[in-house]
């Protein structure tokens, strides 16, 4: 499916030497403000108490948001959760004094105190205390769940392309989940298991972007065998232009959707989604075609198999009796 279609390749590696000193720059600007300012852990990471209660009809949110705020807490978590009337609360972990931890009860009755004040119908369900160890478990498991999808994107790209394709598609995709940390550590935003969760998603969704492009240099190698290898590169993008610009577009659309009438709730989640998204174009054009290009990559690197079988039966698939001669 097609709104449009190029009839002339645009020449997007002729200016690849500057968008890759961009990229650079902004890569390390990332990993300066990761390394100085940190991420804003949220409390699945950090630890603190987690709180359900329940109202009679349809809870404000920013009324209970105003409430614990008055208490001295900062960084909480308010959600719905099940139905309108449900509400959990993540408060993190505070300090007495004397640097000891106030116990989970005492934060529960503090808050559940305040909310039946402003309003008297107001149930406490359950109340959990996450503990700094789960917290830690948690950032554990989150960046090894991001080590094997880097690994598993790098053997899938390797066996299904060429090893160079393989090393610009994951440096790529590392340049996007940087810039996106990035981003979190700059303005300070809260990274919650549901941004790990769009991190993760955008790897997959930048990894797609750059298999059809790869693909389609694949095709134009096989098509054009006069064209150098950028031509082919700026071929190949230009071809997937209109189906990127479908694809991205619609995405978008939604993610937007989520991002201004998703609430507090889905807010960072798709903060992380739309700065992926749009960082994925970007790599997969500028970062990981230009990577392949600067690696070498040539028609012989990506059809072995096909010169392979011509040099074992004599005969050039090229040949217009090529079928009839086997």
């Amino acid at each position: 499916m097609e709104f449009f279609r190029i009839r002339r390749d645009i020449p997007f590696m002729r200016h690849a030497l500057v968008f890759n000193v961009v990229s650079v720059l902004t890569f390390l600007a990332a990993c300066f403000f990761l390394w100085q300012r940190g991420l804003h852990l949220s409390v699945e990471f950090t630890g603190g108490t987690v709180m359900e209660v329940a109202y009679t009809q349809a809870a404000n949110l920013e009324e209970i948001r105003g409430t614990v705020d008055k208490l001295g807490y900062r960084d909480t978590q308010i959600q719905n959760f099940g139905s309108s009337r449900d509400v959990m609360i993540r408060l993190p972990l505070q300090m007495c004094a004397d640097g000891k931890v106030v116990a989970s009860a005492a934060q529960s009755q503090q808050v559940i105190a305040a909310l039946s004040a402003v309003q008297p119908s107001v149930q406490l369900q359950r109340v959990e205390f996450v503990g700094p160890q789960v917290g830690k478990e948690l950032a554990t498991d989150g960046l090894l769940a991001l080590l094997f999808v880097v690994v598993g994107i790098m053997l899938y790209l390797s066996f299904r392309f060429e090893w160079k394709f393989a090393v610009a598609g994951i440096v790529a995709n590392l340049h996007d989940v940087i810039i996106i940390l990035g981003f979190f550590a700059f303005f300070q935003w809260e990274f919650s298991l549901s941004v790990l969760a769009a991190v993760l998603a955008v790897l997959g969704y930048s990894v797609n972007e750059s298999v059809v492009i790869f693909d389609r240099v694949r095709e134009s190698f096989r098509k054009y065998r006069k064209m150098s290898t950028r031509e082919i590169i700026d071929n190949a993008i230009t071809r997937t232009a209109s189906r990127t610009i479908i694809t991205h577009g619609s995405t978008q659309m939604m993610v937007l959707a989520m991002l201004f009438f998703g609430g507090e709730t889905l807010r960072y989640f798709a903060l992380a989604l739309t700065i992926g998204i749009l960082f994925g174009i970007y790599s997969s054009v500028f970062v990981a075609a230009a990577l392949a290009m600067w690696l070498g990559v040539k028609r012989e690197d990506l059809i072995k198999a096909e010169k392979k079988e011509t040099d074992e039966l004599g005969v050039s698939r090229d040949d217009p009796n090529f079928g009839a001669q086997i």
